[in-house]
């Protein structure tokens, strides 16, 4: 499973999803810009001492991402996608997509890819805009992780 982070901003959270894919056996996949410094104590606390057993790999653009891996399919996780994340069939190679902390993912991205824009149900009230990143994460990386048998978990 490959989790991808466009744009991250907050360490802690890019530090929590750092150890939930180095538990699960998911690549990391970051593009900047970065709203912090890899170095960060928030973002090394936040993933304890699991960062020997993360794979990670930068990006300097969303493009790059899609460049290196032409074959990928990718999910793109947004409070605006037309289909709810257990409607889609994950396969064990698949990128999910998440936006930064404070927009989520550029229109642009969600525009060209609408069939695959996926969404976690929430609430109908304005006031309930979207859920931490490190949770949605969490809770979409496991409904695929589930649907393909935990490979490689116990």
């Amino acid at each position: 499973m490959n989790i991808v982070l466009v744009e991250p901003e907050i360490p802690a959270n890019t530090g929590n999803i750092s150890r939930t894919c180095a538990v699960t056996g998911s690549s990391l996949h970051l593009v900047r810009p970065l709203g912090f410094s890899t170095d960060d104590r928030q973002l090394k606390r936040a993933g304890l001492d699991y960062w020997s057993l993360l794979d990670l790999t930068y990006y300097d653009s969303i493009q790059e991402l899609w460049d290196t891996h032409p074959e990928g399919r990718f999910y793109y996780a947004s409070t605006k996608g037309g289909q709810w994340y257990t409607d889609v069939q994950f396969g064990m190679n698949d990128f999910l997509v998440f936006g930064k902390e404070t927009a989520g993912l550029p229109r642009d991205v969600l525009d060209a890819h609408r069939d695959d824009v996926i969404r976690i149900p929430m609430r109908n009230d304005a006031k309930a805009r979207s859920l931490n990143l490190s949770n949605a994460v969490a809770i979409v990386a496991f409904e695929a992780l589930r649907q393909n048998g935990f490979p490689g978990m116990v």
